[in-house]
């Protein structure tokens, strides 16, 4: 008898280890982060706000879902800068698909107003709505392979899916008798989308480059020049007239790391992590006199 109870309470431990772990890992792991973001933060005397989607997994199915820019973002990021002295320079580190144009440009515009010197870092890739907070800042800071992408807008439609708002007036300008009120609204729509991201973008970099590239560079990123996930890499950004720079602190990397993405199915990149030595500097090969 006395076996059995050991034996159901041992099971119910173990229950309740499995259950608390993942939350214990959690807190382990947000502590990491919040101690590199303060060490980042002491190397460059900024206050350092990190706005990193990854795919995360929900608790209890385990079922994976995309992050994206969402109103809670803005909120975060707005009261974050609030917190922040005038003078006090701005880091955010940027890792996204993008999201919404209301929250993406809350950011761009709180960054704007920033008096101290702001900063993005994009170690990977900041699309979209990413792409119109990295306008904002002072400088640009790409990893060589990082990219931007387009900030045309995207309509949804009644199907669920979106349509590229300029495809939908380019189509629109073929001859069709046939065509019903929907797709009349949706074409006002689109028009409408199209010019309120072009005043924004412009109004995000006017201060920047002369009016004639202003226009130019909001037109190419707001027109439907290419399609909405093509990749801008850094040439091409300071093509555009945008201030890049690949001076991407190592802690910025590092921090990366911290965020990892959901364990859920086997890994498709493997590698042995660390730098490896080149062979003719490794200790072993080198020449004994």
């Amino acid at each position: 008898m006395d076996a059995s109870i050991n034996v159901f309470s041992l099971i119910w431990i173990l229950i309740i280890i499995a259950l608390l772990a993942p939350a214990v890992q959690r807190r382990i792991m947000q502590g990491r982060r919040l101690q590199a973001i303060r060490n980042l933060e002491k190397g460059r005397g900024s206050r350092v706000i990190t706005m990193i989607h990854r795919k995360e997994v929900m608790n209890v199915l385990g079922i994976p879902f995309r992050q994206y820019i969402d109103i809670e973002d803005s909120e975060q990021v707005l009261r974050a800068i609030r917190l922040t002295p005038n003078e006090m320079p701005l880091d955010i580190i940027v890792h996204t698909p993008g999201g919404l144009v209301l929250a993406a440009e809350q950011i761009a515009c709180a960054i704007k107003r920033h008096p101290g010197k702001v900063t993005v870092f994009i170690p990977h890739y900041a699309m979209s709505g990413g792409t119109l907070v990295s306008l904002a800042a002072d400088e640009i800071v790409m990893d060589h392979d990082a990219v931007l992408g387009p900030v045309d807008p995207q309509m949804g439609t009644p199907g669920g899916g979106f349509y590229p708002a300029a495809s939908i007036l380019k189509a629109l300008e073929e001859p069709n008798p046939n065509r019903d009120d929907q797709t009349l609204i949706l074409g006002d729509v689109a028009r409408k989308a199209v010019t309120q991201v072009y005043e924004a973008v412009l109004c995000l970099i006017k201060d920047k480059m002369s009016e004639n590239q202003a226009q130019h560079v909001a037109e190419a990123l707001s027109a439907g020049r290419w399609t909405h996930d093509y990749p801008i890499n850094a040439d091409q950004a300071r093509e555009l007239g945008l201030s890049v720079t690949h001076d991407m602190p190592s802690q910025v990397y590092q921090l990366m790391e911290l965020y990892p993405q959901s364990g859920t199915r086997r890994p498709s990149v493997e590698f042995i992590p660390g730098p490896y030595v080149p062979p003719d500097r490794h200790p072993s090969n080198r020449r004994q006199d």
